[in-house]
């Protein structure tokens, strides 16, 4: 009789991968729980959240009769996420540390640990997401140590694991997982990538999970959670004091605590006036914040994106691309936001793909 199966699931406490982790001892695999415990503060008020959670996927595991580790990356995820975070914020840009989070902690920290210390045969979590791989394929793939050169072995035959979106379109996560290593995606298992968050805390209800099923969706900063965003950043942060002005004549319409602290598109709550006002445009040198009247306003719309690296779960560019320069694509700028028809465009040899000096336009593809 051969050895079990070892997956070890990422549990938050939710009911998510509460239900991953269900799935996966039903499908008759070794199952290990981890609690990763990556922010060390309490909310504003006054309560730490994550011991809350913690002991919720601890009171998962009892249920399931599967083991539980806990770990702590609070170092990790403060250099390599929430750093990050802040910078890109006073750089004026706006981060999504969802994605980081995933990229760092998740799938780099918490798989290698899974690995390398628990003897995991693969990793699984609670997202809503597929790949073009079966379970049983998962099993059958090794590490292998990438080449210390910018390219790998062209005498590799390597086919790449594609992230594919979940069934269900309107919990579907991929976009929170497009920076994940292709390593990390070929061990992974997603057990809710065909269900639908209804079926799922059906399940739930039917199997003792009603601790788990009670509790509020997970939202706001990965790990941090659910804030005043403008009263979070300013902790962190020196205030820039600056007005807001009109992008049509001029006017000031009002004052802003930093210019860092808005989106381009957003609303802009500005005090004083009933209709609303959105982000244009925001000049860092004399600390303004441009804005328009109206969602419909001609200066709120774009039809060209610049990046500089492109993040290509495949590991390589699509020969098309490389070929052409330039391919037809989905774009997706923000979850849940619905896929818009573009051309990527590059420029240079296939070589300059590697280089934080390419400018591109920024896709999201349906395959992730």
């Amino acid at each position: 009789m051969s050895a079990l199966r070892h997956v070890v699931c990422a549990l938050s406490g939710g009911v998510d991968s509460a239900v991953a982790a269900l799935l996966l001892r039903r499908r008759g695999y070794q199952v290990t729980g981890v609690f990763m415990k990556n922010w060390d503060s309490l909310d504003e008020q006054g309560v730490c959240a994550a011991d809350k959670d913690c002991e919720d996927a601890y009171k998962v595991c009892q249920i399931l009769d599967i083991p539980f580790h806990q770990v702590s990356y609070v170092k990790e995820y403060w250099n390599d996420v929430f750093s990050d975070f802040l910078n890109e914020y006073e750089k004026g840009r706006t981060p999504n540390p969802d994605i980081n989070c995933n990229k760092h902690i998740k799938f780099s920290c918490f798989y290698h640990y899974a690995v390398d210390n628990l003897g995991a045969d693969a990793v699984a979590t609670g997202h809503y997401a597929r790949t073009s791989l079966e379970d049983e394929e998962v099993f059958e793939q090794k590490h292998t140590k990438k080449p210390d050169g910018l390219f790998r072995n062209r005498f590799e035959v390597r086919n790449p694991v594609k992230l594919l979106q979940a069934a269900d379109s309107f919990k579907d996560q991929t976009f929170f997982l497009s920076q994940v290593s292709q390593d990390a995606l070929r061990r992974t298992i997603f057990p809710l990538g065909e269900l639908t968050k209804d079926f799922v805390k059906k399940i739930a209800a039917e199997n003792s999970l009603h601790h788990v099923l009670q509790k509020r969706e997970s939202m706001g900063i990965c790990f941090i959670g659910k804030r005043n965003l403008e009263h979070f950043l300013l902790q962190y942060l020196q205030p820039r004091p600056g007005k807001f002005v009109s992008v049509e004549d001029n006017t000031v319409l009002g004052t802003h605590k930093g210019w860092f602290l808005y989106t381009l598109g957003q609303r802009a709550k500005i005090s004083g006036l009933r209709e609303p006002w959105y982000v244009v445009e925001k000049d860092g040198t004399k600390g303004d914040v441009l804005v328009a009247p109206r969602v419909d306003h001609p200066a709120l719309y774009r039809d060209l994106l610049r990046t500089n690296r492109v993040h290509w779960i495949a590991e390589e560019p699509p020969a098309a691309l490389v070929r052409d320069k330039m391919m037809e694509c989905h774009f997706r700028f923000r979850h849940q936001m619905a896929l818009v028809c573009s051309v990527l465009q590059g420029r240079g040899v296939p070589r300059q793909w590697e280089n934080p000096a390419v400018r591109a336009v920024c896709l999201h593809t349906s395959e992730g």
